[in-house]
């Protein structure tokens, strides 16, 4: 199973997941052919009947926004949908409070980053795969896509192995 996590800012980042192990990160290109790209060494795999799924951060402009960033930002999102839909990549849309909510993050926006990228950071570090370091652009797409795979692996857990595995969680968490 290959997940993708996708943070679609300008300044956000793609994260490819095999199983549970990060192989690569990036952060997001400046043009579309760089984000086809990106996709392009992949597609073997997923022609090859490898299940894909892709969890894209659901985005929105706020109000405070200035027009044209808020288009900019838009566009960026439109496009990694397009891409996705194009190379017949199974997309899943996740709002930034969902795959937050577990982490007990600062409100502070600038705090918030920072532990999200120590968190990033400390998953590549665990795998020891990646010989790459977490940036401001790539953490959110790390957690994403982590996200991803725990969202995807309790879907098809049924429900007695939910609950062995709730239970052993909380044997752990007493210790």
């Amino acid at each position: 199973m290959i997940t993708i996590g996708i943070d679609p800012g300008r300044s956000g980042g793609i994260v490819f997941v095999n199983g549970d192990k990060i192989i690569e990160m990036y952060k997001c290109p400046k043009t579309i052919e760089e984000m086809a790209e990106i996709l392009e060494p992949y597609r073997i795999t997923w022609e090859n009947t490898t299940p894909i799924t892709a969890y894209i951060e659901q985005v929105h402009a706020f109000p405070t926004d200035a027009r044209s960033s808020a288009f900019k930002f838009g566009t960026n999102y439109g496009i990694w949908q397009g891409l996705l839909a194009a190379n017949k990549i199974e997309t899943k849309f996740i709002a930034p409070q969902v795959w937050m909510k577990s982490l007990e993050l600062p409100k502070d926006k600038v705090s918030r980053k920072k532990e999200i990228k120590l968190i990033a950071q400390r998953v590549i570090d665990k795998q020891g795969l990646l010989k790459k370091k977490v940036t401001l652009h790539t953490a959110d797409a790390v957690l994403i896509g982590m996200f991803g795979v725990l969202k995807t692996a309790l879907d098809n857990m049924n429900l007695k192995d939910k609950i062995d595995a709730l239970t052993k969680l909380k044997k752990r968490g007493n210790k």
